[in-house]
């Protein structure tokens, strides 16, 4: 070979390998894993509608108050039923008999609501719809029943307009909305302490227990679950409760970040309250779903360190304390959160 080929063969060779060496990818080796992409959609947010659901709230009152085994509760349950069959929800109505703290025999009907009920991906919303019978925290005669605007008719409230906004508009999602019975059944308390009320234990949450321990959905298994209770009184506040801390913390964190990013952080705030007996409490330990319960639970309250308000489980329950501003927040901080998937 003549020196100029030996020259000509040693700068294409040159050629060749810088133009392998730029045209090779820099990020092939040591790339970490990364989660798949979510491609659906992204759907607007609705606006929630508080006077929607303060009228909401205002019709269960209308219909008296909502004890198990009453004509009242039970006609109570055929509207709700009816208005989310009107919104386009698919119903399962589970009914059963659990035994109450006074040995009676009750009949309960959960309320099952399902949005879009092909979809694997789902979230689900749940409140109870009960009211006490008893007003024992009161004044005066505590055997009568309370209204019951604040602890039940506002969690239903919010979802029945929750309900009505996802038939405006379709989230892309599985919504399950889960209307508990025989929440409010717990023993009478003996005294004006709230730290009485969770050593009742068990005698509460009858629905919720009874749901947990028959699932009448075969595998269910939602991403996770939002609670809400007592979620409609002037000024409330909702702390990170305990068991919602312990079994869904990483949501508490989420859920509670977005509620400041709408501008509701005076009503989610940062502190941390004590764990307490709710519907949640079985459906984690239970069902196995973590859940968090948005629950009114004002530290400093007259009954001690932390207090579900001076009209818990009286007949101060009613229209007066009820507030659009806070089912607002409530409200739309729930929504923005099944719109966009959080």
């Amino acid at each position: 070979m003549s020196l100029l080929k030996m020259f000509l063969v040693s700068i294409i060779a040159v050629l060749l390998i810088g133009c392998g060496e730029t045209e090779r990818p820099k990020d092939v080796v040591n790339v970490p894993a990364t989660k798949p992409v979510d491609e659906t959609p992204k759907v607007p947010t609705p606006n929630f509608n508080a006077d929607s659901a303060y009228n909401f709230i205002q019709n269960q009152l209308d219909f008296g108050f909502r004890i198990p085994n009453t004509p009242e509760h039970d006609s109570c349950a055929v509207w709700m039923k009816r208005k989310l069959t009107e919104y386009g929800f698919t119903l399962i109505i589970q009914t059963g008999k659990v035994k109450a703290w006074t040995g009676n025999t009750l009949n309960i009907e959960n309320i099952i609501a399902q949005y879009n009920p092909e979809a694997t991906n789902r979230i689900m919303l749940c409140t109870h719809w009960d009211t006490r019978p008893y007003a024992d925290r009161g004044t005066g005669n505590k055997t009568k029943p309370i209204p019951g605007a604040n602890d039940g008719g506002s969690g239903v409230g919010v979802l029945l307009e929750i309900a009505r906004q996802i038939s405006l508009s379709d989230p892309k999602t599985g919504v399950d909305l889960i209307f508990f019975d025989a929440e409010d059944y717990g023993a009478m308390s003996t005294n004006d302490v709230i730290s009485d009320l969770n050593t009742m234990g068990d005698s509460w949450c009858l629905g919720s227990q009874y749901w947990s321990k028959n699932p009448p959905i075969r595998n269910y298994k939602p991403r996770y679950g939002i609670l809400l209770d007592m979620v409609g009184a002037k000024d409330a506040t909702f702390p990170k409760e305990g068991l919602s801390q312990k079994y869904a913390g990483a949501h508490v964190q989420r859920i509670w970040k977005e509620a400041e990013v709408l501008g509701y952080g005076k009503y989610f705030v940062k502190k941390i309250a004590p764990a307490i007996t709710d519907d949640h409490t079985y459906i984690n330990q239970i069902a196995g779903i973590p859940t968090l319960d948005i629950v009114h639970y004002a530290p400093k309250g007259s009954y001690g360190s932390f207090d579900f308000g001076h009209f818990h489980h009286t007949q101060k329950d009613n229209m007066d304390i009820i507030h659009k501003e806070t089912l607002k927040a409530v409200g739309q901080t729930v929504i923005h959160i099944v719109y966009q998937k959080i």
